[in-house]
Parts: structure tokens; sequence; C-alpha cells
């Protein structure tokens, strides 16, 4: 699980930095963000959701100062929307990467390649599922995930500055809902049908 989790991890917040970057904002490339060094995005909490539930977590957010785009709510909600994009899209290209193992005609008399095919294609079946888990459970609408930002990006000025007031509030409803397991049973279908799909295309 380690390299697909430091993967999801290290991406998803390159993908906010890079969006804010070439939006105007150059507070995460100041802050050293706009790197692939995974030790840079972890956050320990989230790491732990990840590696307990094995589907959901969070990474340490990339510093983003909205008063550097055109549009500081706009900017805002495109930033938010990159992170869980770019999981989609790492999903897409470990499910694309297990086909190409699967397709590669290898005996099981070949112990060489089987130790290191073997490996690589459960790092690809895991990578599916930690990206996709990633994306879905960043996308809920709870402060400081990215779906709150999204939303706030929506709504009107008035109720999205009223939506703001709870954000000090947002960690401990969201370690609420995920110890209490309320939110299983909102995200965990949603993850489960999208990387069914994502599946069959490999089968395919």
């Amino acid at each position: 699980m380690v390299v697909p989790i430091l993967m999801a991890v290290t991406f998803h917040e390159v993908a906010h930095g890079w969006v804010a970057y070439k939006l105007g904002d150059r507070t995460a490339k100041d802050a050293g963000r706009l790197t692939l060094n995974p030790i840079k995005h972890l956050d320990l909490l989230g790491t732990v959701v990840f590696l307990v539930t094995r589907m959901i977590g969070w990474a340490k957010p990339v510093p983003v100062n909205p008063f550097n785009f055109k549009d500081p709510k706009k900017g805002m909600a495109w930033v938010a929307m990159a992170g869980p994009a770019m999981n989609i899209l790492l999903a897409v290209f470990f499910a694309l990467v297990l086909k190409l193992l699967l397709l590669i005609p290898i005996s099981r008399d070949t112990s060489f390649l089987m130790a290191v095919f073997t490996p690589l294609a459960l790092m690809c079946k895991v990578g599916i599922v930690i990206n996709v888990g990633f994306a879905v459970f960043n996308i809920l609408p709870v402060p400081p995930l990215d779906g709150s930002r999204i939303l706030e990006g929506v709504l009107p000025k008035e109720a999205a500055a009223t939506y703001a007031r709870f954000e000090r509030y947002g960690m401990l409803i969201l370690v609420l809902l995920i110890f209490t397991h309320v939110v299983d049973f909102v995200i965990f279908p949603i993850i489960n049908y999208i990387t069914a799909f994502l599946m069959r295309i490999v089968i395919l």
C-alpha cells in the first residue's frame, strides 16, 4: 500500500499547488510544496486514517492565498477541484497499467517474472481503490476537505460566508463522521461503484 498511498497524497497536493500557481499564486511554490517528495505532503492523522480504512484519508493542505487570484472565490474552487481530479486520473492510470500487466504472457514457472509482476499488479489494484477513495472522500463538503472549497465557490456570497463560519468545527465533525462510521454509508458505495467500473475496463 505504501507506493500507491504516497503517490495519491503527493500528486493530489501538487495538483492543488500547480493550479494555484497557474492562476497567479506562488504561495505553494515558495513554500516548497510543488515537489514530488511525499514527506512534504504527509499528514499524520490523515495517513493513519488511510492505513485504518484502506480507502480514505487526507494530506497536509497546500498553502494558498486566494487574494492572488483575479477571482478569489472561483480560483479557490478550481484549486480545490484539482486534487480529486488528479486522483481520478491516477486511478485510471493504475487501471491501464494493470491491464497491460495482465496482457503480458507470464508463466507461473517463471519465478523471477512472477516475483516482479505480482507485486506490481497488486500495487495497481490498491492504487485504483486508494485514488478513487481519496477523490470521493475529499469531495465531501466538510471543511477542510476540497468539497467545502468547491461548495463555497458556487454558493452566493452571503451563503458562502455563512458556510465558511463552520470551518473551525470541520476537523471535529470529520473525525466524528469517520470513527462513528457514518461516512462509510455515504461514500463507500460510491467508491465501490467507481472502482468496479474501472476494474471492468481492466478485464475487458
